[in-house]
């Protein structure tokens, strides 16, 4: 419980940290502009299949991406995940890769699709690695803030057949 507590302030002291930084440098495209990097914070309702069986899950977090070429990027983020009869169980996910964003999607800009992969690693008393692959929309209906929405599978590279698959909603900022 002590580890979940830590998390939780871990999680909320980043959050504030990443929404008083701000971007100054910008991209331009077909349908205006668009920032070089994004920020977000996350829920996640989901399920770990291990062999026969599912068991509900909550995953939350914190993360950001900066896009380096055209819609091609790197990003990380850092949540908990705990299966929800038991959130004392939880355990830290850390994750790093590489993303596209499709920027030319719409013509109101509005509506940015997206995949990611790359590394997981999942931590509490000791660390198991994995990987992690997914993609999603992020609607922006203001300038600086919108909704993201995905569909992320993590999966323990130490044991075979567990899949942590998560339905995120959240609140995503440039």
């Amino acid at each position: 419980m002590k580890n979940l507590v830590y998390v939780l302030f871990l999680l909320v002291a980043m959050s504030a940290v990443t929404f008083a930084q701000q971007s100054n440098s910008s991209q331009s495209s077909g349908s205006g502009s668009t920032r070089r990097g994004y920020g977000y914070v996350f829920a996640a309702p989901g399920v770990v299949t291990d062999g026969d069986y599912g068991t509900g899950t909550l995953h939350f977090g914190v993360g950001g991406e900066g896009l380096i070429k055209g819609g091609f990027g790197v990003g990380g983020e850092i949540g908990g995940l705990a299966p929800m009869e038991s959130f004392s169980s939880g355990f830290g996910v850390f994750s790093a890769g590489a993303n596209y964003h499709f920027l030319n999607a719409s013509k109101s800009g509005k509506v940015v699709p997206f995949v990611n992969g790359g590394y997981t690693m999942f931590f509490r008393d000791g660390v198991a690695n994995g990987g992690h692959f997914g993609g999603g929309v992020n609607y922006w209906f203001k300038e600086r803030v919108g909704l993201r929405f995905e569909v992320r599978d993590h999966i323990v590279a130490e044991a075979a057949g567990t899949h942590f698959l998560g339905f995120r909603f959240g609140l995503t900022f440039r």
